[in-house]
């Protein structure tokens, strides 16, 4: 048996009462400039940039939006699986990536602030071995669209609480990862370090994942042993 006429009414009611109030403090809800989305640096890197409300109470701003991630070609429906980690300034995680079909993942930072770096690990990509970074904080609230293949990391430039979503459930057994100095890739962090995993120390070079993923391509491949590589 349902619930009566009247609860239904309701609840009907207090739904009717929240959407005016939102419309009413925040006009411009519904409106595209609300959020608007950049291209990024490397290939299928998108950025979802929300106008957050500021007022005297603090702020609202929109952190997702389904229709504008679907007019950018996104299938909101297959992130099945969110994350968040938190970590102190200065503290890096990177490089990691995904073997297999990889994954896509939706990143933002939800607290203090870091530099993201992104490096594409797709050899038929157009931007195949180039690297973007981009702050993410709490103030600006950049969603950032990361597609599969590519190689994501990140230093704390404050304590952070950094979001994660993905749409491959998490199998460790398919985890990569190279190393956060690597001279090849010599990405410029910010700060010096002051927490690191030691499975981050001890990840490979971008030199050796590059020759395994080309290796992967190459019709007549040849022996790629770890003696086999710089």
């Amino acid at each position: 048996m349902g619930p009566p006429a009247r609860t239904i009414q309701w609840i009907a009611d207090d739904i009717s009462l929240v959407t005016r109030i939102l419309l009413e403090d925040f006009p411009d809800i519904c409106d595209d400039k609300y959020m608007h989305v950049e291209i990024g640096a490397l290939d299928g890197v998108l950025m979802f940039i929300s106008t957050p409300h500021r007022d005297e109470r603090g702020f609202f701003t929109r952190t997702f939006d389904v229709s504008v991630a679907t007019a950018h070609g996104l299938d909101p429906a297959s992130f099945i699986q969110d994350s968040q980690s938190r970590t102190i300034r200065g503290g890096i995680r990177a490089l990691h990536g995904r073997a297999g079909r990889g994954e896509a993942k939706l990143v933002r930072c939800a607290r203090g602030a870091i530099l993201d770096v992104l490096v594409d690990a797709r050899p038929g990509s157009s931007t195949y071995g180039e690297q973007m970074s981009v702050v993410l904080d709490d103030e600006n609230f950049t969603h950032l669209y990361v597609p599969p293949g590519l190689l994501h990391g990140y230093q704390a430039l404050t304590e952070a609480d950094v979001c994660y979503r993905i749409d491959r459930e998490h199998d460790p057994a398919e985890d990569i990862s190279v190393r956060y100095d690597d001279p090849d890739l010599a990405i410029q962090w910010p700060l010096p370090v002051t927490a690191i995993s030691r499975r981050d120390l001890a990840a490979q070079s971008w030199r050796q994942l590059r020759t395994r993923l080309e290796t992967a391509l190459d019709p007549n491949p040849r022996d790629v042993s770890n003696n086999d590589v710089p």
